[in-house]
């Protein structure tokens, strides 16, 4: 069961009359125009219709570099030392963020990446460093060129001091005809490497690429099992049957006697209009659910550059935190909540529900990169969003205090 770090709040209903009231104000499209999309939506998940957004078709998934099951074990890439502060400790800490790709200029990933790095070098006690960073997609920009890793995933990492994995966005996954590469084949180059050897789109960084056995796959941790999941390109993402099967195989074989989270690039929910929540991915994971006769308890997801936190049902779940962490260093302009949420947030009434909706906008930061911190032990599961400041502040190293927390209690 999730609980909030704030005290319980009476959330506010919004109507479809007052999503209209927002709609109402703005111009219409007619002749064939489109303008700006609409920052609010009707729901928090939609069905998307592809004529409305650009074009970014379904594309093939690389063959895996690895034998199913596809699982990798924490102890496979970090050190021993780690390991035993993980068991003895009885505490997992890891580093979660995706949307990254500095394209115009990499001041805000730098940003990002100094505080993330300050959780290592100003952390007294071991236990509470991290033990890694789980990307959760779009770590190149537009279309997953190898010649963007440098100056987008190499040179913005070059000091941090942990394995990073990852599954792919939208972006990675894309194609730019030019290069001659095919869909991920760059992702699989830097990410799902056979072994861990210097990439060819590295230039001077120590970093060695990942050795992850596919761009869907299971970390096994002492802790807590992390299932990623492949989305594919499509707006609203979409997964095909093989990767439904092997997800839902997932589910069954994970131990019983540890949570579980999920990683998926596109959100299940948003409260962003024009990258809204896809009803599709959430037909999907209900149903893998079903059939599996389990749930995760997080849901983890980017694609929405900014951060945002709900709460909903799943399965025999009553509370699932379903978090976007998608404001981790691209570009500076970040995806901005409509008006009706603005309002709301100033006016202390958060959380926000849909009517005859059951999931909750339980709080959100449209204004800060960030990234987010995760505790797991054997209890419970803490998620706290750390929003770093503006680097054009000049701030002070620091460890940051969260911006937003919440805690999944664990049985």
């Amino acid at each position: 069961m999730a609980k909030k770090s704030n005290a319980a709040r009476r959330q506010t209903v919004l109507t479809q009359a007052n999503l209209q009231a927002h709609h109402q104000s703005l111009p219409k499209s007619q002749h064939g125009h489109s303008f700006a999309p609409n920052k609010v939506p009707d729901k928090f998940h939609t069905l998307v219709d592809p004529d409305k957004n650009p074009p970014q078709p379904w594309r093939d998934l690389p063959v895996p570099p690895g034998l199913p099951p596809y699982r990798m074990n924490l102890d496979t890439i970090i050190d021993d030392a780690t390991m035993a502060t993980i068991r003895k400790s009885g505490k997992l800490v890891f580093h979660s963020v995706g949307d990254t790709g500095g394209v115009n200029t990499s001041t805000y990933i730098d940003g990002v990446t100094r505080f993330m790095e300050c959780d290592f070098t100003l952390n007294a006690n071991a236990a509470d460093r991290p033990s890694f960073y789980y990307h959760l997609g779009d770590v190149v920009y537009y279309d997953g060129e190898g010649a963007n890793y440098w100056p987008e995933f190499y040179e913005p990492y070059l000091q941090y001091p942990a394995p990073i994995v990852a599954i792919p966005g939208n972006h990675d996954g894309d194609v730019n005809p030019a290069t001659g590469e095919t869909s991920l084949q760059a992702f699989v180059r830097n990410f799902c490497s056979q072994s861990a050897v210097i990439s060819q789109d590295n230039r001077d960084a120590p970093r060695r690429t990942m050795t992850q056995p596919n761009v869907f796959w299971t970390l096994n941790t002492p802790l807590v099992t992390i299932i990623g999941l492949y989305s594919n390109c499509p707006e609203g993402g979409q997964i095909g049957e093989t990767q439904r099967q092997s997800f839902v195989f997932e589910l069954k074989g994970a131990p019983a006697s540890l949570p579980i989270i999920l990683a998926v690039h596109h959100p299940i929910y948003s409260a962003y209009g024009s990258h809204p929540g896809s009803t599709r991915l959430k037909k999907f994971l209900e149903d893998s659910c079903t059939e599996a006769q389990r749930a995760p308890d997080v849901v983890l997801t980017g694609h929405v550059h900014d951060y945002q936190r709900f709460s909903a049902p799943l399965f025999n779940k009553k509370n699932v935190p379903f978090i976007i962490a998608g404001a981790g260093g691209y570009n500076k302009r970040l995806h901005v909540l409509g008006k009706v949420f603005q309002e709301t947030k100033a006016a202390n009434k958060l959380p926000v529900q849909i009517e005859s909706e059951p999931e909750l906008l339980e709080n959100f930061n449209d204004s800060e990169h960030g990234y987010l911190r995760v505790t797991v032990t054997r209890k419970d599961i803490t998620l706290d969003y750390v929003a770093v400041p503006d680097p054009s502040t000049s701030p002070k190293d620091a460890v940051l205090p969260p911006y937003d927390s919440v805690k999944v209690s664990l049985p």
